[in-house]
């Protein structure tokens, strides 16, 4: 499986490719997209142990891609990196939102001395003191989530892409263009958040940060079902329908949506489970593409072949990071 996942600011790629990496991914190196220098994948690509083929559907071939901040920022990054995949004959056959989000309906956690972190700006959760769900065991809506839990979007959805009116927010659709919400395969959805102990939910993109409980409740009343916030995931979605290809969105929570309140992020508690997650979800969600009927055209060993090669020749030369 080939599959691109896009961060916006490279604390968070770094958390992705450890995850990757200690599930036991080879590493290549950092790799401009032609034509676009400021964009620099990087390769990892995990083959199945034991397989009499590891270059199968089932081993993975990634390229992690910071894109920046905000819906606009990671539109065009992955709209770059999907047309560079295409031109070149190896298309993705999954895109990934990741990095770190805002949780809704949680209280701030009480912060130990000398604990704040900085590095990215977050949207995410504080914990209600209730543990989050286990791996294998997934959640269907965020009942105590806690610091740094998983959040797989069964929805991806653009909250504030619409306008004001004397009558209150009317979202784009209601003024008769676009769409404001892509939905993820449910089968990926299930197997992320089985594979994490996800909690699962749509995951707002918003273009300006909730910072008040006015907001936050705004939010929560027009869209029941969030479980989160974050800036990239509707972006990254729009550029992946436009060719055809299935998306995810993968969040790990720091914060709560509402007040500012900077003392309470753990924005190194939840990087550290985003890599946790990335671990898992390394092998679980090429399986899952394999199980259910992902593409198997003939180019598909190439491109994983061409992968696991470079990367594994990168390694071996010294040229990836350790």
């Amino acid at each position: 499986m080939r599959a691109l996942i896009v961060t916006a600011v490279p604390a968070e790629r770094d958390a992705v490719v450890r995850g990757i990496r200690d599930a036991g991914a080879f590493e290549g190196v950092e790799r401009a997209l032609p034509g676009a220098p400021g964009y620099a994948r990087h390769r990892l690509a995990l083959p199945v142990t034991g397989a009499s083929d590891a270059l199968t559907l089932e081993a993975l071939d990634a390229d992690v891609l910071a894109a920046g901040v905000g819906p606009a920022a990671s539109a065009a990054a992955t709209g770059s990196a999907l047309a560079t995949a295409t031109a070149d004959g190896l298309p993705y056959d999954l895109v990934v939102s990741a990095g770190i989000g805002g949780g809704f309906g949680v209280a701030p956690a009480i912060p130990p001395a000398g604990t704040e972190s900085t590095g990215t700006e977050s949207t995410g959760t504080g914990s209600t003191g209730t543990a989050s769900p286990g791996a294998g065991q997934a959640a269907a809506r965020p009942v105590g989530l806690a610091l740094a839990a998983v959040v797989v979007a069964d929805a991806i959805v653009a909250a504030d892409l619409g306008a004001e009116t004397p009558d209150g927010f009317a979202a784009v659709t209601d003024l008769g263009f676009g769409t404001i919400r892509h939905l993820p395969p449910a089968h990926l959805v299930r197997a992320a958040a089985e594979a994490t102990g996800g909690v699962r939910g749509s995951v707002l993109t918003v273009s300006t940060v909730t910072g008040s409980a006015e907001r936050a409740a705004e939010l929560m009343a027009r869209h029941p079902g969030a479980v989160a916030e974050a800036m990239e995931g509707f972006g990254v979605a729009e550029a992946a329908t436009a060719y055809g290809v299935p998306v995810l969105e993968i969040r790990t929570v720091s914060n709560a949506v509402g007040p500012r309140d900077r003392a309470a992020w753990r924005i190194d508690a939840a990087l550290a489970a985003l890599s946790g997650a990335f671990d898992a979800l390394a092998r679980a969600l090429p399986r899952a593409m394999a199980e259910n009927g992902a593409p198997t055209d003939p180019a598909g060993t190439a491109r994983g072949s061409s992968a696991l090669h470079e990367a594994a020749s990168d390694a071996a030369a010294g040229d990836g990071p350790t």
